[in-house]
Formats: structure tokens, C-alpha cells, sequence
């Protein structure tokens, strides 16, 4: 019975070291930053109901900007002609002003 209770620690120590050296914790939400596929939205969103942004961490696979909208987060292509206006139109109203 010792021996397994030494193997289960051993088991639960390596995997916890492996979660910090991950930069992971099951706790925060900082792993669901990532965008993926079916998240993706690529209609127009109208500039008025966007509340924030944020490019997704570059260790995601998918290179993307986390919208904040009144009710939800999605996900859209940084490159999309759409959100690259949203951007300028940002920028230029931040500079008038």
C-alpha cells in the first residue's frame, strides 16, 4: 500500500511541474485565449457593438483577435478588410482626439 501511495504522489508531483513548466493552470482562464476553427465568425461585425479586442498570445496555432461583444467573445481573422478599417478608424479617432 506504501508503494502505491508513493507512485500516486510521484504521478501527481510530475504532473503538476509539467502543468507549471506548460505555463498552464486548470484554474485560470488563460488557456481558452486560443481561437479555433468553429469559433471563427466572418461576417462584418458593425464597429458600434465591438466593446474591446485582443490579439490572441502567439502560442496559439491560429493567428487571431478575440472580440468582445455585448454578450460574447468570437473570434475573427486579423486580416479581414472589415476589421483592418475597424483598426484605422480606431487609430484615427485615438489620434484626433
Amino acid at each position: 500500500m506504501k508503494v502505491f501511495s508513493l507512485i500516486l504522489l510521484t504521478l501527481l508531483l510530475l504532473a503538476a511541474l509539467w502543468t507549471g513548466s506548460q505555463g498552464i493552470s486548470f484554474r485560470s482562464p488563460g488557456h481558452s485565449t486560443c481561437c479555433y476553427k468553429e469559433m471563427f465568425v466572418r461576417q462584418k461585425i458593425p464597429a458600434s457593438l465591438i466593446r474591446s479586442y485582443q490579439m490572441t498570445p502567439s502560442h496559439c496555432s491560429r493567428k487571431a483577435v478575440r472580440v468582445e461583444l455585448r454578450k460574447t467573445k468570437v473570434c475573427v481573422n486579423p486580416e479581414e478588410d472589415w476589421f483592418q478599417q475597424y483598426l484605422r478608424q480606431k487609430e484615427s479617432t485615438n489620434t484626433s482626439t
